[in-house]
């Protein structure tokens, strides 16, 4: 039922049950927030967003101040702008004042909540805090002294990634956001996947930089520094250039890599394409052998470590296949390597990914071979970004180029792994080739695409029933494994990513782009399926000299050794 409320003296229409901050923000009114995030429920914690509400003695939050019929609401006046002012000075007073060398100069809420209110003297003063920086994790570095205890980072630990790696600890003016005993992240349960790097609104979090020794690596004479980029990218970096959110950047992107100094640029779509061939072969395998089903993507490092920590009974049950990114390092310094005629000692292999849990699985044991490490160094999109403008380089003025061979052309399927469904759905597509020897005519299938945590579908191929799911969000992917626990037996596939919406909206992604934003990113990489003229991995003629010159065949020995990996119980210390 609607009825009319007042705002700064305006009359707007209001929904029941709605609150003043949705109404707000539908209307066009912004308030200012620290603690809000959308979609989950409100703590009112920063107090921030406090309006005046007439006949209320105090100020009300209004992320979680229900509306009601006649309620009359100032969103700016005096009392409610002093009031966020005092508590931008009160979170100040402690805080580091570098911020000219900070990883979220001009980018930081915080940052940006002082310049609004005019902040521009100290008029109260605190002890600053003598936390160390924690750069014990791979993937992650944690600034304690830059937590302002919105409590962001652990609602997306908890009730998105199912981890709870990090909470509140200790009491009162002593409570920080910590791991178990505010031990190092490296001993925690944390998975990398960066999620809350995205949320925080300040630099207590960024990821751990790989450029200073890939610069060196460049500068090396001795080296053939090789670069690849995930599929995500070139659809992720148009604006922080200016440009039309989504827009594919591909070419330009290629023709930059390369005045940076990278000897060889590839599309890791090529090898997207490659995960596909091997995992449909793996899936029909498991199906017609009664293998362990149902079989579980293993693209995602942050899904296989949480899987390794929380998920032991289901580790039979992830796909034996590296991820796309690791596949593409392994060939380089194998096919790419033989072709060229390098020593695969001296190719320096760098991979541009929007997720931290690739630096993660960059360095973990299982990819390394006889002292030759698949990949060198990571990069995610937010320091590819940075980069390029450090290097004064305009993508509006380059001219667009091709990637190089003979590990380049990709198909379609390869391309939109880059969002969550993408990679099921290319699987279905070769799976299916692969059952019946004919290409589906219906190439998309639309109960696998959009940006809901959870979708399933039932596919008939050939009398086979096939039914598979798509999640994203790690409690979500919890949530179903325990209904197959618990006796949900009509699952045969299951694709997980950690990060909602897929890779699009990875955790190396850059901070600040809204669901908008991320959407243009998804239909960008569907209207690139639209009209590519090769869909489908199996009509991919690169992969297809690939198997006959030097793989053999999907599952073989080759392919095996080069391109699939083992998993274990991993015992959480803290």
């Amino acid at each position: 039922m609607d009825f009319t409320i007042e705002v700064n003296n305006n009359k707007v229409e209001a929904q029941k049950g709605e609150t003043i901050l949705t109404l707000l923000n539908r209307n066009g009114i912004q308030v200012p927030t620290l603690c809000y995030m959308k979609d989950m429920f409100p703590t009112g914690s920063c107090r921030m967003c406090v309006v005046e509400v007439e006949g209320r003695r105090n100020l009300v939050t209004a992320c979680s101040e229900p509306v009601y019929p006649d309620m009359k609401i100032k969103t700016h006046s005096a009392r409610v702008v002093e009031s966020r002012k005092m508590i931008v000075e009160l979170l100040l007073s402690n805080h580091p004042d570098d911020c000219l060398y900070c990883e979220r100069n001009n980018n930081c809420e915080l940052q940006g909540l002082a310049n609004t209110l005019s902040v521009r003297e100290r008029r109260i003063s605190g002890n600053k805090n003598d936390y160390k920086i924690d750069q014990s994790s791979p993937s992650i570095v944690r600034d304690p002294a830059k937590c302002i205890l919105c409590g962001r980072c652990v609602r997306v630990c908890e009730e998105i990634e199912g981890v709870s790696a990090i909470d509140y600890i200790n009491r009162g003016s002593k409570t920080v956001v910590g791991t178990p005993y505010n031990k190092g992240l490296n001993v925690s349960s944390c998975i990398n996947c960066g999620q809350c790097i995205m949320v925080c609104p300040t630099g207590a979090l960024h990821e751990k930089p790989h450029f200073p020794e890939i610069s060196a690596a460049i500068q090396d004479p001795e080296k053939t520094v090789v670069v690849q980029y995930a599929p995500a990218i070139s659809v992720s970096i148009a604006e922080e250039f200016g440009l039309e959110p989504g827009k594919d950047m591909i070419g330009v992107l290629n023709t930059a890599l390369r005045k940076i100094g990278f000897n060889f640029v590839f599309d890791t779509s090529f090898s997207a394409d490659l995960t596909i061939m091997e995992e449909s072969a793996e899936l029909i395998d498991r199906i017609q052998n009664k293998g362990r089903l149902p079989m579980i993507t293993s693209c995602c490092p942050a899904w296989v470590k949480y899987a390794e920590e929380f998920q032991e009974d289901y580790l039979d049950h992830v796909s034996s296949c590296k991820s796309p990114q690791q596949m593409m390092g392994a060939l380089v310094k194998s096919y790419f390597a033989e072709k060229k005629q390098l020593d695969p000692k001296n190719i320096y292999s760098v991979s541009i990914m929007p997720c931290t849990a690739k630096k993660f699985e960059q360095q973990r044991d299982e990819m390394t071979h006889e002292g030759i490490t698949d990949i060198d160094a990571v990069l995610t999109t937010r320091e590819l970004v940075k980069i390029i403008k450090m290097y004064g380089i305009d993508l509006n003025k380059l001219e667009p180029e091709l990637t190089d061979s003979p590990l380049g052309m990709r198909s379609s399927s390869g391309k939109i792994f880059g969002t969550s469904g993408g990679v099921m759905e290319a699987a279905v597509r070769t799976a299916y080739y692969k059952l019946t020897g004919e290409d589906l005519t219906q190439f998309r299938i639309p109960s696998l695409r959009g940006n809901e945590g959870r979708k399933e579908a039932k596919l008939n191929i050939n009398g086979l029933e096939l039914g598979v799911a798509v999640v994203s969000g790690l409690q979500k992917a919890a949530d179903l494994l325990e209904e197959i626990k618990n006796g949900k037996d009509d699952i045969h596939f299951i694709e997980v990513m950690a990060c909602p919406g897929g890779c699009i909206n990875g955790g190396g992604q850059a901070i600040g782009a809204n669901e908008e934003a991320v959407m243009k990113r998804m239909k960008s990489l569907y209207d690139i399926d639209e009209t590519d003229s090769v869909k489908f991995s199996h009509k991919n003629p690169y992969i297809k000299e690939l198997y006959e010159r030097f793989l053999g065949e999907a599952l073989g020995h080759k392919s095996h050794e080069l391109l699939h990996t083992t998993y274990k119980k991993r015992e959480v210390m803290l």
